[in-house]
Formats: C-alpha cells, sequence, structure tokens
C-alpha cells in the first residue's frame, strides 16, 4: 500500500515522549515546541478530526523540581516526581492549547485499566464523551501510583491500546528517529528507512532494537508492539522524528517517516473483536428490539424479555430472538443482577428501579456486533 496522509485522520492519537517535551540537559519544559505542536493540533481539529494527546514528561518534570537528577531513580521517588510533574504537565498543555480556545482534560491510567474490561470500557466511554464535547484528552500513564506488575512500561504501547479504545484511525508516534529502519541507523551505514510496512513479519521483529534515548524507554522493539496492537484494532501508525517545531505538519507536508497499515476500519475490527469473544450470558428479545438492532440501534432494556447467565458489567453476553437463536455479540454495560432489573423497563425508570441513574442503552450499538 501507499504511505497515508494525516490529512485523512479522522481521529488521530499522537504519543509524545518525553524527550521531546523536556530538555534532557536541564528538565526545563520546551515551551516552543510544544507551542507548535498545540498549533498543529489546532489545524487538525479545525478540519473536523478528533486528537488524543499521550503524553510522557511528568517524571523528567517533576524529578527537576525536587533536585532529584539525571541518576537511576527509586520506585517511591519516581511516583513522587510523577505526583509533582503532573501537575507541570497538565498545566503545560492547558496553557498550550487554551490560546486556540481548546480545552483539555487529563486521564490517567495503567495497565490494569485496559486489562480490566470493566475500566476498559470506563476508560472508553469518558473518552467518547470528551472527544464529543471537542476536548483534547491529555493522556498518560498513571505513574504514581503504577507498580511494575501494573504498568505499561512505555508510552508507545500505552498509545497503541488509547488508540484502540478510542477507535482511532491513525496513531503518531513522535519519536528521535524519523522510521522503522533495517538496523539501528546510529550504528548501521548501511541501514535503510522503509516507507511502508503492511505486515510485521519475523524478518521487521529481528530488525527491531532496543535502542532508545536518554529521557525516553521506549525502542523498536516497544513500536512494533505498539504496531500490532494499533493495527489489530484498525488503526494506521505511524513513526516520524518529532523535535522539529510543527511536527504533525511536517509529517503531513512529506517528512521521512514510516507507515504501518490496517488491514480494515476501526470500526470493522471491534465488531469482529466482539464477535470473537465467548459470551457469560444471554439477553433474549422481543420482536421489536430485534427489529431495531438490524436499523442499527442500541439496545434498551425495554426490548430484553428474559436475562440468563451471571456476567458483570463489561462482559460478552449472547443476543437472543425471542425463539433463542443467538443474532450477535455485545458488551453490557450492566450486571447480570441490574439487567434482569431492569429487562423490559423504559429507560426513564432506570433510577428508580436501581436506585441510581444509569445508562439509558443495556448495550451500546458501538459496542455489539450482529
Amino acid at each position: 500500500m501507499a504511505a497515508l496522509n494525516l490529512a485523512d485522520a479522522r481521529r488521530l492519537v499522537v504519543k509524545i515522549g518525553s524527550a521531546l517535551l523536556v530538555d534532557k540537559d536541564t528538565g526545563a519544559l520546551r515551551s516552543d515546541w510544544l507551542t507548535s505542536l498545540a498549533a498543529d493540533v489546532d489545524r487538525i481539529k479545525a478540519r473536523g478530526a478528533d486528537v488524543v494527546l499521550v503524553s510522557s514528561g511528568s517524571i523528567a518534570l517533576g524529578r527537576a523540581v525536587l533536585g532529584l537528577g539525571q541518576g537511576a531513580l527509586s520506585l517511591e521517588q519516581a511516583q513522587a516526581a510523577a505526583a509533582v510533574g503532573q501537575i507541570r504537565l497538565a498545566r503545560a498543555y492547558e496553557a498550550a492549547l487554551d490560546p486556540h480556545g481548546l480545552k483539555t482534560a487529563q486521564i490517567l491510567v495503567t495497565l490494569e485499566d485496559s486489562a480490566d474490561r470493566r475500566r476498559y470500557l470506563n476508560t472508553r466511554n469518558t473518552l467518547g464523551t470528551l472527544l464529543g464535547l471537542g476536548v483534547v484528552p491529555i493522556v498518560n500513564e498513571n505513574d504514581t501510583i503504577a507498580t511494575d506488575e501494573i504498568r505499561y512500561g512505555d508510552n508507545d504501547r500505552l498509545a497503541a491500546n488509547v488508540a484502540a479504545m478510542a477507535g482511532a484511525d491513525q496513531l503518531v508516534l513522535l519519536s528521535d528517529v524519523d522510521g522503522f529502519y533495517t538496523g539501528n541507523p546510529k550504528d548501521d551505514p548501511d541501514a535503510t528507512r522503509y516507507e511502508v510496512i503492511d505486515a510485521i513479519t519475523p524478518e521487521i521483529e529481528a530488525m527491531a532494537g532496543d535502542a532508545g534515548s536518554g529521557l525516553s524507554k521506549g525502542g523498536m522493539k516497544t513500536k512494533l508492539m505498539a504496531a500490532r496492537t494499533a493495527t489489530a484494532a484498525g488503526c494506521a501508525m505511524a513513526i516520524t522524528e518529532g523535535s522539529v517545531m510543527g511536527p504533525l505538519m511536517a509529517l503531513e507536508q512529506g517528512a521521512n517517516a514510516t507507515w504501518f497499515t490496517a488491514a480494515q476500519d476501526p470500526q470493522t475490527a471491534r465488531k469482529h473483536w466482539i464477535a470473537a469473544m465467548k459470551p457469560k450470558g444471554a439477553l433474549r428479545l422481543d420482536s421489536g428490539a430485534v427489529a431495531a438492532l438490524g436499523r442499527g440501534k442500541s439496545l434498551l432494556p425495554a426490548g430484553v424479555t428474559q436475562v440468563a447467565g451471571a456476567f458483570r458489567r463489561g462482559d460478552p453476553v449472547a443476543i437472543e430472538t425471542a425463539a433463542g437463536k443467538q443474532i450477535g455479540t455485545g458488551l453490557t454495560r450492566y450486571t447480570a443482577e441490574e439487567a434482569a432489573a431492569i429487562a423490559g423497563h423504559r429507560s426513564d425508570e432506570i433510577e428508580a428501579l436501581l436506585g441510581y441513574p444509569g445508562r439509558a442503552a443495556l448495550i451500546h450499538r458501538d459496542d455489539m456486533a450482529l
């Protein structure tokens, strides 16, 4: 396939590493660079695309404030630095984007939030709501509480998971190299850059090195892992050199990059993912609800006649006709007990039945594969 173009992105996730955002020697924010990135984001938003920024930098900023130097930090020191730096990181993005009239939000996640389906859906719903309101979410790993067993450990993979959660069609990793090479270009003068990679083969994997730079933890192996996650979710991914002013505009105008292509769009990929899940319960519907789903509607409690199985919020459940024929699979927004309590009732009765306000749909159409 030909290389993609950033101008075609409808929902874009951009990963920004510490080495781009924070001066390695002084620990100070690279304000001019961040200002240029904000201008890029404004231009992309102006043409109707959504933008999510996945940004490192909290520990790098915090360690400078705390005078922790450039050496290795203990877990406790890193978490303390993150707590101090995260405030400054969020404030810096707010200050950079506010002159363009863009609102920002901070989302902190850990690997557990992706592994747990309930948390995954919560994060996905929050992202979707923020983007629908025109906000630019700033996502970072929750370094203040994350320990090694619940860490991504690098923001390349975090960005890929965020792209999958958000239903993004393009992901850009702003890096210290301008693409994926046949070898490490710093060591191998004969290394050549790929323009496009349509499949991550064993040969491609063998070419990946572990070299990272300065404050960055990511090497090419983590970028390949990110590419696998993103492209499987229907999201194309680019690796490009990010230290230049206006890095996204530079990419759009033909700067060196390697694009990893996706064989399908995000919505189709998500539907396939849901369809492959093993249901943990079943919802039986009346004929009106079945017809509504056929028209692309979400499943409302009023159309459910029977609830079977023991499932939690976010679990996959079978969607069945009145005769018991499975017509699809969906991720439920309610537990089995809650679903049984609201089955057959209107959505405006949910609060009275459960004692708290709930979502109108039992299964949203985006979380359903028919």
